[in-house]
């Protein structure tokens, strides 16, 4: 018995180390949880601060949370233009897993905008980091009206950003979620929704990164004799003679005509149409299967003189910055988080820490909310209610009073009516000349 929990209490060790082996050889190029100091390592952009339409940065764990001293950069004012980015020491993904991992919180009930960041190669002006500045990935959250609500994940190369050709749908709620994008040195990626695979498969196919390899030979044409009608008409199928006579309507044999029909003042009686039974429409020639057929003519296929494949494709060198870059008409889209690394175990386990761990209590924290704001909103209807109420009550009475007046009035207005009449016609005389 004391031999088998030794080889137990081995095998969790042994376990124990490899994970600590796994976590000491993940190299963390950026990670970033916001808390004191951040501003240190973050720059705001002046982007459109001469146009008043800046937008700055609360630090804050927002209006719910699992814990309020788990901290990220939230979005406000409303109507304005985000840009915030950090420096890194530059690195390539050559050779390497790419992970790039974030949080984020849409608290506004977002109905258009984004929640995805950039990772930026070179030499950035991070004081002018905007719209315009180029990028190598952005990756994140896109939401807009019913159409849009999707994970953006853009490829630059060669100056073009590349949008992936999967849908991927992102989460649309108040609470806090989890994006991650994994990119090997094989060309293949992930995509992860709070720790779920959501997506995978080959830069190669699901971005139109390189020219395609194979493509409709242009010098190609159809040949004269290719026949790619799929039916002809029948040539034994024939109008039969008189076709064209038949008409639509015919007299109506049973009807009358009226006892009181008077020829000389009514005219000569001719009795109304009815649908003719034995029309059948324009004649049309029935068609057959046209044994001739070829099928629909394609062009060949030839090898693209322009293509080239790349084995770095998936490379981004000189990767130094992550930035955040929107837009928003309704602000409060929180970021927190942010892990830029080469270990998806590594990732894995800072997502459980973090956003696996609070999750459950921020849930509870946004019911809380919730119900509170339904019983004030609950209060304030009944408030409303009883101010109507009273409104009705002095409604009535200014009514009664209304009617009593205009008694009064019309017992007036009755004495010299003669005079009154004179007046209007003077009044509706003025009216006319205006």
């Amino acid at each position: 018995m004391e031999s088998g929990g030794s080889g137990g209490g081995g095998k969790v060790f042994l376990c124990l180390v490899l994970a600590l082996l796994s976590v000491v050889s993940a190299e963390i190029f950026f990670e970033e949880r916001f808390d004191d100091g951040w501003e240190d390592r973050w720059v705001k952009s002046d982007w459109k601060k001469d146009e008043n339409a800046a937008g700055d940065w609360n630090h804050t764990a927002g209006q719910w949370s699992g814990d309020v001293n788990d901290k990220g950069i939230q979005t406000y004012p409303d109507y304005r233009f985000f840009a915030i980015s950090a420096q890194f020491p530059e690195f390539s993904n050559k050779d390497k897993t790419l992970v790039f991992q974030f949080s984020v919180k849409h608290e506004q009930k977002l109905d258009c905008g984004g929640g995805y960041m950039k990772l930026l190669s070179g030499d950035v002006d991070q004081k002018k980091f905007s719209g315009e500045t180029p990028y190598s990935i952005m990756f994140g959250p896109d939401i807009c009206g019913y159409s849009t609500k999707k994970v953006h994940t853009i490829l630059t190369r060669g100056g073009k950003n590349h949008l992936i050709k999967k849908e991927v749908a992102c989460e649309t709620d108040q609470l806090t979620h989890l994006y991650t994008f994994i990119l090997r040195p094989d060309a293949t990626y992930s995509i992860l929704v709070d720790n779920v695979e959501k997506q995978s498969g080959s830069i190669y196919s699901d971005w139109d990164l390189l020219p395609p390899k194979k493509i409709k030979d242009p010098e190609a044409k159809k040949p004269e004799d290719w026949d790619d009608k799929e039916y002809i008409p029948d040539p034994e199928d024939i109008k039969p003679e008189g076709y064209d006579d038949i008409p639509k309507e015919i007299p109506d044999t049973d009807a009358k005509k009226p006892e009181d029909w008077d020829d000389e003042e009514d005219g000569e009686w001719t009795p109304p149409t009815i649908p003719n039974p034995d029309y059948k429409g324009p004649w049309t020639q029935k068609k057959i299967k046209n044994p001739d057929f070829k099928g629909k003519w394609k062009a060949p296929m030839i090898d693209n003189p322009d293509f080239k494949d790349d084995p770095d494709l998936y490379v981004f060198p000189d990767l130094k910055y992550v930035g955040i870059e929107l837009w928003q008409v309704k602000s409060g889209t929180l970021f927190d988080n942010i892990l830029i690394s080469d270990d998806p175990d590594y990732a894995k386990k800072v997502a459980e820490e973090t956003w696996g761990k609070l999750k459950d209590a921020e849930k509870a924290s946004f019911d809380e909310a919730e119900k509170k704001k339904q019983e004030e909103e609950k209060i304030d209807d009944e408030k409303d209610d009883a101010a109507g109420n009273e409104s009705d009550e002095d409604d009535d009475e200014d009514d009664d009073n209304d009617a009593e007046n205009a008694i009064g009035k019309h017992a007036d207005d009755t004495k010299g009516d003669d005079t009154d009449d004179d007046t209007d016609d003077e009044d509706f005389s003025k009216h006319d000349e205006l």
